[in-house]
């Protein structure tokens, strides 16, 4: 019997965090499609990331107050800083196109931009999941499945720009915008990762 109950609420609180992931990455997308909307979905975006900012300080002070933790401190830690770095990503690269005033969308920002969403939504599954070690290894091959499509799709996007771009500025602009969405699905698989790490140790 345990004296010191785990405090469980870590849980809910990364939850919580995944949601908002996936809430920017849904803006993102929108911007990507229809970037005459950019100001209002960019400042959404900047709300998301406040919220999650909010929330995984809430879990590193926890972790100072919390006697017996569900799982590893380094752990909670590590998934909270892998988690925010996805936000913050995907909040950079929105407001890069109100920086860059993008004008009009392009295929290859579109298909990356959901690649992206899928891959939140996939990491906002598994964090639900996060007990289950079953879920979480078929969610981390999802994640990886995915990594891999954003990885093709970002070098048909650079190959395409670098070929029919005329306007430096332009390639310039677009170059960035896709390095920041590919980061992000990167940042998405490396969550994948940690959450695997987590699920092994505690099987």
């Amino acid at each position: 019997m345990k004296l010191i109950p785990r405090d469980e609420q870590f849980y809910d609180i990364f939850a919580q965090v995944a949601a908002r992931l996936t809430g920017s990455a849904n803006l993102l997308h929108e911007i990507f499609k229809d970037p005459s909307k950019v100001q209002q979905h960019v400042a959404s975006v900047k709300a998301l990331e406040h919220e999650a900012d909010n929330l995984t300080h809430d879990i590193i002070d926890r972790i100072d107050r919390t006697f017996v933790t569900p799982f590893d401190r380094e752990d909670i830690h590590a998934l909270a800083g892998e988690l925010d770095d996805v936000v913050d990503l995907i909040d950079g690269a929105a407001r890069r196109v109100a920086i860059f005033h993008i004008g009009t969308p392009r295929k290859h920002g579109v298909m990356l931009s959901e690649i992206l969403l899928r891959a939140a939504q996939c990491v906002e599954e598994t964090v639900a999941k996060m007990k289950d070690p079953k879920a979480v290894t078929g969610a981390n091959r999802k994640l990886k499945l995915l990594e891999e499509e954003g990885d093709s799709v970002y070098h048909e996007a650079m190959e395409e720009l670098f070929r029919a771009e005329r306007d430096p500025i332009e390639v310039i602009k677009w170059k960035e915008l896709y390095d920041k969405i590919e980061d992000a699905v990167d940042q998405c698989e490396d969550v994948g990762n940690v959450l695997q790490s987590i699920s092994l140790k505690n099987a």
